[in-house]
Parts: C-alpha cells; structure tokens; sequence
C-alpha cells in the first residue's frame, strides 16, 4: 500500500483484501486498510459488504471497527 497499491482492488476468493480480513477477523489489518482509504460500502459477488462479512463470521471488534 505505501507503494501505491490499490486498497481497493477487487478479485480473488474474497473480492477485496478489505473482505478477507473481515472473513477471517484480522482486526489489525481491517485498521490499517480502513486508515488507507478502503471503502467499507464495496461488496463482493453476493452483494455483501465487509460489515455483513465480519458479523456472519461472528468477528465482534471487526464490526466495531467497520
């Protein structure tokens, strides 16, 4: 990302590196991309945002944060 990576590329398996570290609850990394500019309303394939990502997997500090 400090070399100019898109924070809000989208493809792969989770749609956005933002939704993969929803999936997972990787609540530093969902704080560093969302201090980069990630765009919490992006949805992936099944039209669900990073929010209904967090939640569904249970990740409470994931939601907080989003």
């Amino acid at each position: 990302l400090n070399k100019g990576a898109n924070v809000n590329a989208q493809g792969g398996n989770y749609s956005s590196a933002l939704h993969a570290a929803s999936f997972h609850g990787h609540e530093q990394v969902v704080k560093l991309l969302l201090d980069k500019g990630a765009d919490v309303d992006a949805q992936n394939e099944y039209y669900r945002s990073a929010l209904h990502t967090a939640s569904a997997q249970g990740y409470e500090q994931v939601v907080k944060l989003l």
